[in-house]
């Protein structure tokens, strides 16, 4: 059987650092952090849930969304105004929210792994927020991953079923999961 911290062992990523190298980098860190550490993920869920190429497709919309949103600002004044160029910045845009939509849909299918490795391996649900899976999709995958350990012992305390606290020779507290009960001896 394997650790819980196998995972982020193996992937080595700091969710601080995945951050703020992704704003220096300008978006491109997670691109190739994607392309690299996939397969360890792929490897230890044992769920192929993507592939190098559809990685790959993501970084072709990312930088030619990035490269015609450049040329499609143009100065007015200097050069008038050109229809074309607002197609050209229309263009980079939708291939923007492409990119946008695929690591979305990455970080569900990543989510689904996680979760069904977690389930079979540990024997707990990992839970993970949709709405921050929407929003921040690789980086709160690769937070999930190093919060893992964490899960598992709040999983272990509160799975940790009867607790018998004897506060003095006549009374007793017994508290299971949430619900308490306090018995008097006679």
């Amino acid at each position: 059987m394997t650790d819980i911290t196998t995972l982020g062992a193996r992937l080595n990523t700091k969710t601080l650092n995945f951050v703020l190298l992704s704003f220096v980098t300008f978006g491109i860190y997670p691109l190739m952090w994607l392309y690299r550490k996939q397969n360890i993920i792929i490897d230890t869920t044992k769920v192929s849930f993507s592939s190098d190429l559809y990685v790959l497709w993501i970084a072709i919309c990312y930088g030619i969304s990035r490269q015609l949103s450049v040329m499609g600002t143009t100065d007015q004044e200097l050069y008038g105004y050109d229809p074309t160029m607002d197609a050209i910045a229309m263009l980079g845009g939708v291939l923007s929210i492409a990119s946008a939509v695929m690591y979305i849909i990455w970080a569900f299918k990543a989510r689904t792994a996680l979760q069904g490795y977690v389930l079979n391996t540990f024997k707990f649900e990992l839970k993970m927020n949709i709405f921050y899976l929407i929003i921040f999709n690789v980086f709160y995958i690769t937070y999930c991953i190093n919060a893992m350990p964490e899960a598992l012992a709040k999983h272990k305390i509160i799975q940790s079923g009867l607790t018998i606290t004897r506060l003095s020779d006549d009374t007793t507290i017994t508290r299971e999961n949430t619900s308490f009960s306090t018995e008097m001896k006679e």
